[in-house]
């Protein structure tokens, strides 16, 4: 793909700063910077402002919000937005529970469930995973009974990204056992807040709560938020996990952190000299680079794919395996980098407000934490072994 920036693109680029940098607070983007999590509010606030300018959500169709962008001005927003250290929108919305809808759901379901996950008025969260079935996801028990016009759910999810915040979920059940595993699998949309729903945390081992654990006990859900047809769910959950893996690129985000290692590495002293001057080092951060770039390049085809209305294809295998061990790298680079300054646990509200700090009170506080903390996106989103399953079958047709 070839990219070559007209004088539209640069001031469609600029428009893209200029609204970053005057929109968003400079106390988000140092989060945004450093890594840490934003809150609630924050997440929403950075949604709206970007759907304040038809931007929430670029690659829907234009008639439920979307951009008549240009692949060249997709890549730009994408680039500009990590550049600038600025939150994305609401992945679960608008990454996930979106397209599904406007793929597979009635008229009536678009009209009444588009509006509110462009707007970000409404939180998505995830039911997929269970305690027996993660990356077997097919062998998912939470089970959904009709009667009457309504399905009763009971069962349980797990490793529920942001639950506790949500106000709506989708929802991977069984509604039929007989056959085939995969082809008993509905997908429902439902309120949280349903009489039966119970959310309990999960604190992850670098003391963070993101996860949690969702129990239904006999919750009702009526039959019109069934998406598609019933049993025809796994269809769907494929679709939507298409979309999910293609955004484990975070080029931009990567760009951000190498360069930061590399100004760590001008100034942390080993053995004396800049750890710079390690050529052990200089070669793991060479390494990094290439894996970027050659990252990106694929993030491009699939871009380029999006762009045209195309959903995403097996590229995104490749990229959620590439981007999770990339994440990974990085972030154990990052534990080199800062060496004995590492502080191995600081809570959240403990660390510096800014990132015009020493080594020792700013990077270094939040590399242990990170490190821990991204442990898990090889697992998340399909595993990395699941991944090459799905390479070895559909790509090379093994």
């Amino acid at each position: 793909m070839q990219l070559n920036f007209s004088d539209d693109d640069v001031r469609f680029q600029e428009k893209v700063r200029q609204f970053v940098e005057t929109e968003i607070s400079e106390a988000v983007r140092d989060k945004v910077r450093r890594g840490i999590g934003l809150t609630r509010e924050e997440l929403v606030e950075g949604h709206r402002k970007l759907d304040s300018m038809g931007w929430a959500c670029p690659f829907w169709p234009v008639e439920w919000g979307g951009c008549d962008w240009t692949a060249i001005q997709h890549y730009l927003f994408q680039q500009t937005l990590g550049e600038c250290c600025s939150p994305g929108a609401l992945t679960f919305n608008t990454s996930m529970v979106g397209p599904v809808i406007f793929t597979f759901g009635t008229t009536e379901q678009k009209k009444r469930f588009l509006p509110g996950i462009k707007s970000g008025d409404v939180f998505w969260c995830q039911g997929y995973s269970e305690p027996n079935s993660g990356s077997d996801l097919a062998s998912l028990q939470t089970k959904a009974v009709l009667e009457g016009d309504e399905y009763i759910v009971n069962g349980q999810k797990t490793w529920t990204t942001h639950g506790h915040w949500a106000d709506w979920i989708f929802c991977l059940v069984r509604t039929n056992s007989s056959g085939k595993k995969q082809e008993g699998i509905s997908f429902l949309l439902f309120d949280m807040k349903s009489p039966g729903v119970t959310v309990e945390p999960i604190i992850t081992m670098e003391g963070g709560h993101e996860v949690n654990q969702v129990f239904f006990d006999s919750v009702r859900v009526p039959v019109e938020n069934l998406i598609g047809e019933q049993d025809k769910g796994w269809t769907y959950a494929k679709f939507l996990l298409g979309y999910e893996r293609s955004t484990f690129g975070e080029t931009p985000r990567n760009k951000r952190r190498l360069n930061r290692l590399r100004q760590i590495a001008s100034e942390e002293q080993h053995y004396g000299k800049p750890l710079i001057t390690d050529r052990r080092f200089r070669q793991k951060l060479a390494d990094a680079e290439v894996q970027i770039r050659t990252l990106e390049a694929t993030e491009l085809r699939g871009l380029a794919a999006s762009a045209s209305g195309e959903p995403p294809g097996p590229e995104a295998s490749f990229i959620k395996i590439r981007g999770s061990e990339l994440d990974q790298y990085l972030t154990e680079l990052m534990v080199e980098a800062v060496g004995n300054y590492m502080l191995p646990q600081v809570p959240e509200t403990e660390i510096p407000a800014t990132n015009q700090t020493p080594i020792g009170a700013g990077d270094a506080a939040i590399a242990a934490p990170t490190y821990f903390n991204r442990r898990k996106v090889s697992i998340y989103g399909g595993s990395n072994e699941i991944q090459k399953n799905i390479i070895a079958k559909v790509v090379l047709g093994l």
